[in-house]
């Protein structure tokens, strides 16, 4: 082979090298969640073991116990900072408000370029936690656990999958990614036993098996 045909051979492959690699990355998730990393899968089953097993009671429970989306600086609310977090080239106005950006929702895969297609959510429920120990925590206390973002509790998903999930616990539901549900069962025993929250018989079970396989 001439020097001249090689040359020419390895300037193509180099071309088509660069838009498979060009393709890849325009295919690839714009924007992934920076939920604060969970401990590991080992550390979430030895906190598990360390849970209260106890019956729910909802009894009493009101959203409005619970102060969400109090401002952490200036104008920029949980919400909103939850928001420019997790998004990619988030433009935020003023006011601090999501003008534009790329969000990619790890619940289910999609990805987003509206803020009002988002919600915030609470990983472990409101009314989950109240169910669980919170009816008897001070407002002050509440109020934290709402707008907690040091721990893996706040994370921006698509809305509706978020409306789907409601209140429910591991037992009865979890990301339809099979890829995010060891992310999600480290995050939920952590967010428990930094609270002192206890989880029913079904939720225990459900989180043992959930944490064997990560």
């Amino acid at each position: 082979m001439s020097k001249f045909y090689a040359r020419r051979r390895v300037s193509i492959l180099a071309a088509v090298s660069g838009l498979i690699a060009s393709i890849a990355i325009f295919n690839a998730p714009t924007a992934s969640a920076a939920l604060p990393t969970p401990v590991s899968a080992a550390t979430a089953r030895s906190y598990l073991a360390q849970l209260t097993v106890a019956t729910e009671d909802r009894t009493g429970y009101d959203r409005d116990l619970f102060p969400h989306w109090i401002t952490q600086s200036g104008a920029c609310n949980t919400r909103e900072v939850v928001l420019k977090r997790d998004g990619t080239n988030v433009v935020q106005d003023s006011s601090c408000a999501a003008t534009s950006g790329s969000w990619y929702s790890v619940y289910d895969g999609a990805t987003w370029t509206a803020a009002s297609d988002l919600d915030i959510d609470h990983l472990v429920p409101l009314a989950e936690a109240w169910d669980s120990g919170a009816d008897s925590w001070t407002t002050s206390r509440r109020q934290s656990f709402a707008n907690d973002l040091t721990r893996p509790q706040l994370i921006a998903v698509t809305d509706n999958v978020n409306q789907a999930k409601g209140d429910q616990d591991p037992a009865t539901w979890m990301p339809s990614r099979t890829a995010y549900r060891c992310t999600y069962v480290r995050a939920w025993v952590q967010v428990k036993y930094y609270y002192g929250l206890s989880v029913d018989s079904a939720e225990k079970s459900a989180l043992t098996n959930y944490l064997a396989s990560c």
